[in-house]
């Protein structure tokens, strides 16, 4: 099954892509971490990334579609993928559809602002791994320390209320258009944002058939 995982930053993207990626046995592609892998070693494409993401902008097309691209063509996306974080804009949509990309449905996590704001300033990240953490909905056992390899867990910047919001507006102009381009494909699988994580991943999985 090859799907996208659509939704505001913070709707949860991330955390429901690692349990789907377990229960259907895909592979999760997240832009956001191949850009940190790219940033941290330093490479020509995670420099460039990066001036943009901390001012809390999208990153340019070319290097997003080229990273995905390079990444799909890997053996253990033979059977499918989730897509968390791509596409972000209709340009990258349309790309990625003459790059032959395709897909069976397309997920749209549905969360109201003011829950986003709230949720995100309780968000924590490994700064090694990259394993994603919330003081209140998904608490690490040890606090400050990830329970996968022990790394630092910090508040990332563009988790900062400020940027959070800037965030937010560029997802409602640029992403958010999104949800009509695939419901006209017939893809687009609303699934309203549940009081529990499991609730969440419950109901997106109805709403896939499964």
């Amino acid at each position: 099954m090859k799907l996208i995982l659509l939704g505001a930053p913070g709707a949860g993207k991330g955390t429901q892509a690692e349990r789907l990626c377990k229960t259907l046995e895909i592979p999760t592609i997240s832009t956001g971490n191949i850009l940190r892998a790219a940033i941290k070693n330093g490479t020509p494409t995670g420099l460039k990334a990066k001036s943009f993401m901390d001012a809390g902008k999208l990153v340019p097309d070319e290097v997003i579609i080229g990273i995905i691209t390079e990444r799909l063509a890997e053996e253990d996306c033979r059977n499918g993928y989730i897509l968390d974080g791509v596409p972000r804009t209709i340009a990258q949509a349309e790309a990625m559809e003459q790059a032959g990309i395709v897909f069976d449905a397309v997920v749209s996590i549905e969360i109201a602002d003011e829950a986003i704001m709230e949720r995100m300033s309780g968000r924590r990240v490994c700064e090694s791994c990259g394993a994603s953490y919330h003081l209140v909905a998904v608490p690490p056992k040890q606090e400050g320390v990830c329970d996968s390899c022990g790394g630092r867990l910090v508040q990332r910047k563009d988790d900062a209320p400020e940027t959070v919001k800037n965030r937010l507006e560029v997802y409602h102009k640029e992403t958010e258009p999104l949800k009509a381009f695939y419901k006209e494909r017939g893809l687009l699988k609303p699934v309203e944002n549940q009081k529990g994580v499991e609730d969440t991943t419950q109901a997106i999985l109805r709403a896939l058939g499964r």
